[in-house]
């Protein structure tokens, strides 16, 4: 009777028990459904959508604690919490949490099934902002240039390659066919004097007209002895050797070529023996006392040169040396696959310093456009739909501003609208700015992407 007294004690004892840890899990489970009823998707989103820890160089990297990257090993950096909450700030659009560039206009899930980031409005209103510590904007190297007003040069700069001026060469051609004899030029890049003997040629024609030449000497006619002379003048004999023919009254067997002026063998295209017409390019002279510099000019510049504008010419085996000099001439059409405009300079060579097909850096000055605001070239941030730049406004603080920029001169950018005088931008780290900027919504043209 106690042995069944006692089960019965241990059996009601146990039923108690486990009555009152199912009571307290139901209770404990309704609890937790209803306080995920009551919070929002846009509630539950804004938990993870501002981490505490973040890296500095790779934006995608959060945490909620202290650590490091695994990327690159920075220790993370603590985000400045943000004062305003969901209702009072504005949500502009909607990002992946895995993808940042990736954006909607509405709430949605990845491919994962997690939910889209909201991206609210900085205090104001102002989207593009985006807050750094200072230390770690002194650890990046971060520095910035302020937006000045003054006289912007339109400096063209080009590269471009010397040339032979083409109105001091010429080409040695023979009037009649015949033998080449004697050739005295051996090699292309050899100097002449004018008056040298480049070769001798023999040609029966010419033989026959020295016959007739000498005839009507002998037959005292001066009519025929003026057409005879002629004749040979026009078969290219010199006044020289008509003078011998016409003191010895005899021909020549072989007729010398002179070169007309001084000047640098460019071509040679004859041996000894060889037999040449007049249609045979025997060789070209080329006068380097004087050469053209050829320069490309970019299609978009090409309405700044004009004839007249001086420019300067470097050389690179002659490292310090400045050449002063004026557009001389500006061809008609532009190189349909360089897409460029060549423009022509000369210059005295009568050191032959400069040396066809060399290359040389080219500066030409095409005047200056006056109370323009300009910033460094490097401060742009080109992605082939807009152009912009991080502005510095107070201690830091960053702001992604979208701007249209105008001519470029050398280091510098004439800036049309979107900025004031006396703004600061980032010419040194803006782009590790930018990618955290547009994590958060940094510039309009995300705004844009949403909208659509």
């Amino acid at each position: 009777m106690n042995t069944l007294r006692w089960f019965y004690g241990i059996g009601f004892a146990l039923l108690l028990i486990g009555c009152e840890p199912q009571s307290s899990s139901k209770s404990g489970a309704d609890s937790t459904i209803e306080q995920v009823q009551q919070e929002t998707a846009l509630e539950h989103a804004k938990k993870h959508a501002d981490p505490n820890y973040v890296c500095p160089m790779h934006p995608q990297i959060v945490r909620d604690e202290p650590g490091s990257c695994p990327i690159c090993g920075m220790a993370l950096v603590e985000r400045e919490p943000v004062a305003q909450t969901p209702a009072e700030r504005k949500i502009l659009f909607y990002r992946n949490p895995m993808n940042p560039e990736i954006t909607s206009p509405v709430p949605a899930q990845d491919e994962m099934g997690m939910d889209y980031i909201p991206v609210y409005s900085e205090p104001g209103g102002d989207a593009a902002a985006v807050r750094i510590d200072p230390v770690v904007v002194q650890n990046l190297g971060v520095r910035t240039e302020t937006v000045a007003r003054g006289n912007l040069w339109r400096r063209v700069d080009s590269v471009g390659y010397v040339g032979f001026d083409e109105r001091r060469i010429s080409h040695v051609h023979l009037r009649t066919e015949g033998w080449i004899e004697q050739l005295n030029v051996h090699s292309v890049g050899e100097r002449v004097k004018a008056g040298d003997k480049l070769f001798e040629i023999y040609a029966p024609s010419l033989a026959n007209a020295q016959e007739e030449f000498i005839q009507a000497l002998r037959a005292g006619q001066a009519g025929l002895v003026k057409a005879s002379r002629e004749r040979l003048n026009a078969l290219g004999i010199d006044n020289a050797q008509i003078r011998h023919i016409e003191k010895t009254r005899e021909p020549l067997q072989r007729i010398a070529v002179r070169a007309h002026h001084a000047g640098t063998v460019a071509q040679l295209n004859v041996r000894d023996g060889m037999y040449v017409t007049p249609s045979t390019e025997v060789l070209t002279l080329a006068d380097l006392s004087s050469v053209w510099l050829l320069a490309d000019v970019f299609e978009r510049q090409a309405d700044w040169v004009k004839v007249g504008q001086s420019a300067e010419v470097r050389l690179p085996y002659r490292p310090g040396e400045v050449r002063e000099g004026q557009v001389e001439f500006i061809y008609p059409n532009l190189d349909p696959k360089t897409r460029t405009l060549r423009v022509r300079l000369r210059f005295d060579n009568e050191d032959e310093a400069l040396k066809p097909d060399m290359y040389a850096q080219v500066q030409i000055f095409a005047g200056p456009i006056r109370d323009v605001l300009s910033v460094p070239r490097e401060a742009l941030i080109r992605t082939g739909r807009s152009t912009r730049v991080i502005l510095a406004e107070e201690e830091g603080k960053f702001r992604a501003v979208e701007v249209e920029s105008g001519i470029e001169s050398g280091d510098w950018v004439e800036v049309r609208e979107g900025l004031a005088e006396g703004d600061r931008v980032v010419i040194s780290g803006q782009f590790l700015i930018d990618s955290e900027a547009s994590i958060r919504a940094s510039m309009l043209r995300m705004q844009g992407e949403g909208a659509k």
